[in-house]
């Protein structure tokens, strides 16, 4: 069933927003009601210092349908000239974030089932040797996965506690210990850990609302900690969501795609790709884009002002369509793909639900100069929008490069996971 296109007005005086109870894009889709116990009250004072939002701005809602996945729709599926996409394992359920190991295991979180699992091709034919298995279970919202080389342990995080297990090689993990409790996201329950370059554990932790004044620092934040747990510190705050981040190999630093806030129209807020650094803030729920005040966030910022409080705040150095929904990036250091991917990013962009027209389904290429510094997006592989772009056969969510430089991409809406390798000269 098609659910369709839907539009609720938003007005700047006793208007009505939908600010909290909504599932966020990156989880299951919303359905297409207006239930009021979902729904918030709210006035927003203008101020006479804002160049804010217009006075009423309409924010839409387009629910695509996921249709089964059919491996006739792997012709649809557009990559730059020379790479080519197959399909490495199917009947995943909800495969989230991927971890390629060296020796060529894949280990895949499943959210909804509360498990990771593990999938092996020993005979290199790009394509999974049989079933997966289950390498460690009970594990409620279980999304973030990182792999620490010095010491051959895996890290994982789920919506309330942060594991460290060891690996004995291959499709198993040993027993998990919980080494520091995460706060519950509430409507961004996903967790994701990355290990930094200084041998620190980053997780990010997303807001509880769509756009209300946290009640922890830890929440709408980056988060710091050593790899036994201890020596907890925030890192970056004003973070909706920042679960797609990766160290640039070049220069060290950390970047990191922001989910912008619903029901601000079709083109506001962008998404955002942020430089991240120590103790910096970056402006949700008061601010978004180029330090731009939400005049529609009911509670004023600290201080009262909100065109003083966001000229504090840092701006993203680049901007990407609205509600595209950025869930994972990576930096790409294989050796298979051509010399000019060498230290760009991807990032899986699994789709908007709040937009008149879709946005993202589609992994977004970003480009970085030789000093490391982001220009520019190009698309690297899209098609998954089908039916006049109101229905889509995956919901793409994570990426890993393999021990030989392809690309693998999970899709959580169809429990498929792509494979993509470059063959061109």
């Amino acid at each position: 069933m098609l659910l369709g296109r839907w539009k609720v007005g938003l007005f700047a005086m006793g208007i009505s927003l939908l600010l909290t109870g909504m599932i966020a894009a990156q989880d299951a889709t919303p359905v297409s009601t207006q239930d009021p116990a979902m729904m918030a009250t709210a006035e927003a004072t203008l101020e006479g210092d804002v160049v804010g939002l217009d006075n009423q701005v309409t924010g839409s809602a387009t629910i695509t349908e996921t249709i089964p996945f059919n491996e006739a729709y792997l012709e649809r599926l557009a990559l730059p000239e020379g790479f080519e996409v197959h399909v490495f394992a199917t009947g995943l359920g909800n495969a989230r974030m991927l971890l390629a190991m060296p020796d060529g295991t894949l280990f895949v979180t499943r959210r909804t089932e509360g498990d990771v699992i593990a999938l092996t091709d020993t005979d290199n034919n790009g394509e999974a040797d049989g079933p997966f298995t289950v390498v460690a279970s009970d594990l409620p919202y279980m999304h973030g996965i990182e792999y620490n080389a010095e010491t051959n342990q895996i890290y994982l995080a789920t919506n309330t506690d942060l594991y460290v297990t060891s690996w004995p090689g291959g499709p198993a993990l040993n027993d998990l210990t919980s080494i520091a409790p995460l706060p519950d996201g509430g409507q961004h329950p996903n967790h994701t850990v990355g290990l930094g370059p200084d041998g620190m554990l980053y997780v990010s932790n997303g807001s509880s609302c769509n756009a209300c004044s946290e009640t922890s620092p830890e929440k709408a934040a980056m988060i710091r900690l050593n790899t036994d747990g201890s020596g907890r510190e925030i890192f970056a705050s004003g973070l909706r969501n920042t679960i797609g981040f990766d160290w640039n190999p070049v220069t060290g630093q950390l970047w990191g795609f922001d989910h912008g806030t619903d029901w601000r129209g079709d083109n506001n807020p962008p998404e955002e790709l942020n430089l991240l650094e120590m103790e910096n803030n970056y402006g949700w729920p008061w601010c978004f884009g180029n330090q731009q005040p939400d005049v529609y966030v009911p509670v004023p910022p600290p201080g009262g002002s909100r065109a003083a409080y966001c000229e504090k705040t840092v701006a993203p150095v680049l901007e990407y369509t609205a509600h595209a929904a950025p869930i994972w990036a990576l930096f790409y250091t294989g050796a298979q793909f051509p010399a000019d991917y060498q230290n760009d990013m991807f990032v899986a962009m699994r789709g908007s639900w709040n937009r008149s027209d879709p946005s993202g389904y589609e992994i977004v290429r970003v480009h970085f100069d030789d000093a490391g510094q982001p220009t520019e997006f190009s698309t690297f592989m899209s098609g998954f929008l089908i039916k006049e772009r109101l229905a889509n056969f995956g919901r793409i969510a994570g990426l890993a490069v393999a021990a030989d430089g392809s690309l693998y991409v999970s899709d959580d809406s169809n429990g498929v996971i792509y494979h993509i390798t470059y063959t061109g000269q």
